[in-house]
């Protein structure tokens, strides 16, 4: 007589292992790849922003006898309040609220978000009063110049020999965060080199667009620059090029 066999329901101890293990490979194998494409992706991202920068630039350099907008306007103060104008936003500092109030900047054109001066691959703070949006700098040293700059006036577009090795917008950061203002490495104030370095974030990578639009992800890092800014040079940022060739007109 046949005696019946009762088949039990579920896996046993060591299948669960087996399958907990070829779990645990697969996540092994698949997040770093993962990680990498989103990486890749903020990298797009951060470029296609940069670019829509330079098109709202373009159109300042059309309606105002194409010259490029200064990289600061203006900065005024008063008993009660601040304001700083910049290129990308201005910032007006109530002291007696201690408040701060954000408005449309130089080439916060209309057709242009807030957000779009935010980089993806940033979090951090910014070297500037109330920037809610950061992560971009503007080359100050040879283009946009400014308010309080040793030449205030910025340059025309028709100024620039090799539009296509002459940086405008770029990943900023230096060792207390980012930075709007993008500096050459040798000439000036060296403070103000070691704080306008680009930030190698994407991968360790800058993102910078140049003065005839066209924009590329760069792994050259220099550090190179006055001899008194180099100890100040934080880790993972630097230069473009190891002189002044990606920023100047020339």
């Amino acid at each position: 007589m046949m005696t019946e066999r009762k088949f039990q329901n579920g896996f046993t101890l060591v299948e669960l292992l087996v399958v907990i293990s070829i779990i645990a490979l697969l996540l092994a194998v698949l997040l770093p790849a993962l990680s990498k494409a989103r990486q890749q992706a903020q990298s797009l991202v951060c470029i296609s922003k940069e670019k829509q920068i330079m098109i709202a630039c373009f159109a300042y350099i059309q309606n105002n006898n194409y010259y490029f907008p200064p990289a600061v306007l203006a900065v005024n103060f008063t008993t009660s309040s601040s304001t700083f104008s910049y290129w990308d936003f201005i910032a007006v500092k109530d002291w007696t609220k201690n408040l701060v109030t954000i408005k449309p900047g130089i080439l916060w054109q209309k057709q242009l978000i807030d957000q779009i001066y935010q980089c993806p691959s940033y979090k951090g703070g910014d070297n500037s009063i109330g920037a809610e949006y950061t992560g971009y700098n503007y080359n100050t040293t040879y283009i946009g110049h400014g308010f309080g700059e040793p030449v205030e006036m910025p340059v025309k577009i028709t100024d620039v020999r090799r539009p296509g090795e002459c940086a405008v917008f770029g990943d900023g950061g230096y060792a207390n965060g980012a930075n709007k203002f993008m500096r050459a490495p040798f000439g000036g104030d060296p403070t103000l080199i070691a704080a306008g370095t680009q930030a190698y974030r994407h991968r360790i990578k800058t993102n910078v667009v140049f003065c005839d639009g066209s924009a590329v992800s760069r792994k050259e890092c220099y550090k190179n620059a006055d001899k008194a800014a180099e100890g100040n040079i934080a880790d993972g940022t630097g230069f473009l090029s190891p002189d002044n060739s990606l920023y100047d007109l020339k």
